[in-house]
């Protein structure tokens, strides 16, 4: 039993980049990352959020450094999360002045691993120029990586006047909606060309073109990857709440993932009101993950309820299971190698219920509305057992903790 072979999409190929020691691009999996939304200058509470993002498997916690009290405090937070033994790289997030705070803050541009760049927002008339090149600089001193980061909300608005009159001269003009498409590709692929003259490797620049429109972001993407073999990262920005946030970005994402396109992935999601910042992550993981491109946690086949399932037991077996084999993943990656590629299903009737489990490495197919009340259990395609009683699920639970250790052991190979 395994999970779709990972060479069924073919990636396309991109300048490798090194960001804190983890590589993006060339023959690297896919990234997730993820972004705080504490006060940066708030050190205990940032630390903490950085810390939970990358427990969820965060590869990258990018955090805002907006002011002198932000800045100040990147040092500090780097040191308590190396105390805690959380070596995620850490993004500085630059708008507007981060020519001036990475040049009076030199600790703050030390401790960070890469810079994020909006060209929108780095200056405007001739300031532009200048400060986009002290940036620039700062990242050779320091031998560190630059997200050029284009977005549809802070798009140089200089750049699309020229673009637009130019269009509106030409003999077949093209939808406005077209032109600033190419806008957000010229914004990112001419800024990484200057930084380039400027002394920035090639195999320093990671370029993104973020848009809230799913169409909108596709297109762009596309074209950005005719034009660059710069490593891309994707990302729908302004996705939005809930399930909306998901779909919009799953299905941007989806398509270009399927393409080869992206080299790191990040979905923005609004978290409702006490909701934990690490959802983004697991969808994010869920969506490599389902398309076969990158196991992250054991996955769990349920089936939806019907008629024949008037019983809740299934539902509440499959949430438990997924949610303790998703927390016990941070302990499992070392000493069960192998276990994030394990299927597990937890059927509700007679109906797919054998069938699905069978193709499971481990499998139950709980009794639905009036059939017995019994539970076979298929471990690798064969039956083992039947389980009877009013602890099902309690002893599925156990054998699916017996089968990690006997599967996924240390050096097992699973």
């Amino acid at each position: 039993m395994s999970s779709r072979p990972t060479d069924a999409i073919q990636r396309r190929r991109t300048v490798p980049v090194t960001i804190g020691g983890i590589q993006v691009g060339g023959d690297a999996p896919i990234r997730v990352q993820s972004m705080t939304n504490t006060d940066t200058a708030d050190i205990k509470s940032t630390v903490t959020q950085c810390a939970d993002l990358a427990r969820a498997g965060s590869e990258f916690v990018r955090i805002t450094v907006n002011n002198e009290s932000a800045a100040a405090a990147v040092p500090t937070i780097r040191e308590r999360l190396d105390a805690l033994g959380v070596g995620v790289p850490l993004i500085g997030d630059f708008h507007f002045n981060g020519h001036r705070l990475l040049s009076d803050y030199p600790a703050c541009a030390e401790a960070l691993a890469k810079y994020r760049i909006n060209p929108g927002n780095v200056g405007r008339g001739e300031k532009r120029d200048s400060q986009f090149a002290t940036m620039v600089e700062i990242a050779c001193r320091y031998d560190r990586p630059v997200r050029i980061g284009v977005n549809w909300g802070s798009l140089d608005p200089e750049l699309v006047v020229r673009m637009m009159d130019a269009n509106a001269r030409s003999a077949a003009p093209k939808e406005a909606e077209v032109v600033m498409r190419e806008a957000m590709v010229e914004s990112a692929v001419g800024s990484a060309l200057r930084a380039e003259e400027l002394g920035l490797p090639k195999g320093h620049i990671i370029l993104s073109c973020k848009m809230s429109g799913v169409q909108d972001l596709i297109a762009v993407y596309r074209m950005l990857a005719e034009r660059t073999d710069h490593c891309l990262h994707l990302g729908l920005t302004e996705a939005g709440m809930g399930s909306k946030g998901i779909v919009a970005s799953t299905a941007a994402l989806a398509v270009l993932l399927q393409e080869g396109i992206g080299d790191t992935i990040r979905v923005s999601l609004t978290p409702a009101p006490g909701e934990s910042r690490t959802r983004e992550i697991i969808v994010a993981q869920e969506i490599l993950q389902t398309m076969g491109l990158r196991p992250f946690a054991p996955m769990v086949a349920a089936c939806p309820g019907c008629g024949r399932t008037t019983s809740t037991v299934f539902q509440e077996l499959a949430e438990d299971i997924q949610t303790y084999l998703r927390e016990q993943m941070p302990v499992w990656r070392d000493t069960h190698p192998g276990v994030e590629t394990m299927q597990v299903a937890v059927m509700g009737c007679v109906v797919n219920g054998p069938g699905e489990s069978k193709h499971a490495n481990i499998g139950i197919s709980l009794p639905g509305t009036g059939e017995l009340p019994s539970a076979p259990v298929y471990i690798d395609g064969q039956k083992v057992t039947t389980l009877k009683g009013a602890d099902i699920a309690a002893r599925f639970k156990q054998m699916v903790d017996d089968y990690v250790v006997e599967r996924y052991g240390p050096g097992a190979g699973g």
